[in-house]
């Protein structure tokens, strides 16, 4: 088990190459580690120990019972939420069988939590799987070690003209490269406002609003609050099992049942509702802002050259002047954007001025 968390390390280990946003990388390595550390432990905690006790009769064997209940689902009762623990009902959510059928709430996601959060880590590792194929590499081939900016001046000097000789023959000729990754950071938001209504249908319309719910839920007064935890996530629920008696009759057994393991469940469920909101607007800013970031990255280099180089390029050039001011050591950058200026045709004063 220890052995697999730490393979989990890879994940969130940091390249000195950079080929995309640091929103963009918390999809596919924060977020992808944290849904498989969960994954991990709700597989754990399932398959080992005990996900479910049921309280039975001497009938019905323990393992039976228990078996059967995890596997058909158990059930809470709406109306009973509402009513007094201790008083009117055992435990929230729990009591007799009640004439309406649709007052019955069946839980029947618990066995599936650990198989869900494994395939979100998948479909948050998809946008960058796309993009790391699509950029095949241009930004270590471009870089040539400019990173680092010690080395001799004869050696720098020959990179950096491989550099710019290359921007000048390929300006106009990057927009389907930067598309394809925006294409992908678009697919990132999507993928996240997806999994958010993909958990909503999972839990039966009840997640949208979780966090909400929870915050709301301790500014209420104690007689007349939910806890949204425990009707989405509950401990205690009840079973039917039916059964041919001795007189060959079907007889029923209400059975109460435990499930420790929705303690588990409701934490890592609150924290993914927050952080995937959190995500979300974090991509969602990325995207609208853009058309900013140039500016933003560029501090050093003069506006006059970032406006000719702007207005002779498209926004492909832009992008990936973004990426390599992103990699490449930042005094270097500095003198690679002034000569590009110059062969665009900017004139003003000295280039190298910042």
């Amino acid at each position: 088990m220890l052995d697999i968390f730490r393979g989990l390390k890879n994940l969130i280990k940091v390249s000195h190459i950079h080929i995309d946003s640091s929103v963009f990388r918390l999809h596919y390595s924060i977020t992808v580690m944290i849904l498989l550390a969960f994954s991990l432990i709700v597989t754990t905690r399932q398959y080992v120990g005990n996900p479910i006790d049921c309280i039975h009769t001497k009938d019905i064997p323990e393992d039976v019972l228990n078996t059967y209940c995890w596997i058909h689902s158990t059930y809470t009762i709406h109306s009973a939420h509402l009513k007094k623990v201790g008083f009117e009902v055992p435990h929230p959510g729990v009591d007799r069988a009640p004439r309406d059928e649709a007052d019955k709430k069946y839980v029947k996601y618990y066995q599936w939590v650990c198989f869900c959060l494994f395939f979100q880590a998948i479909l948050f590792y998809v946008p960058r799987w796309l993009w790391k194929n699509w950029e095949a590499g241009k930004i270590h081939a471009l870089m040539m070690d400019l990173d680092v900016g010690i080395c001799s001046e004869v050696e720098k000097k020959q990179k950096k003209k491989l550099l710019l000789d290359y921007l000048v023959d390929n300006l106009k000729h990057h927009n389907w490269w930067a598309y394809r990754y925006f294409f992908c950071e678009t697919l990132a938001l999507t993928n996240v406002v997806g999994q958010m209504f993909l958990m909503n249908t999972f839990f039966d319309g009840a997640f949208l609003t979780f966090g909400f719910d929870v915050i709301a839920f301790a500014e209420r007064d104690q007689e007349e609050r939910i806890d949204p935890m425990i009707y989405i996530f509950p401990r205690m629920t009840k079973c039917t099992f039916n059964k041919f008696g001795t007189s060959g009759e079907v007889e029923k057994h209400d059975a109460l049942c435990i499930l420790p393991l929705n303690v588990v469940n409701e934490k890592i469920y609150i924290f993914l509702w927050f952080w995937f909101l959190i995500l979300g607007f974090l991509t969602a800013l990325v995207l609208l802002y853009r058309a900013y970031l140039l500016y933003i990255r560029f501090r050093l280099i003069n506006r006059e050259v970032i406006n000719t180089i702007v207005r002779k390029s498209k926004m492909g050039d832009w992008f990936l002047f973004y990426m390599l001011g992103q990699n490449v050591d930042s005094i270097i950058f500095k003198e690679v954007m002034h000569e590009l200026g110059k062969k665009l045709g900017h004139t003003g004063k000295d280039f190298m001025d910042a």
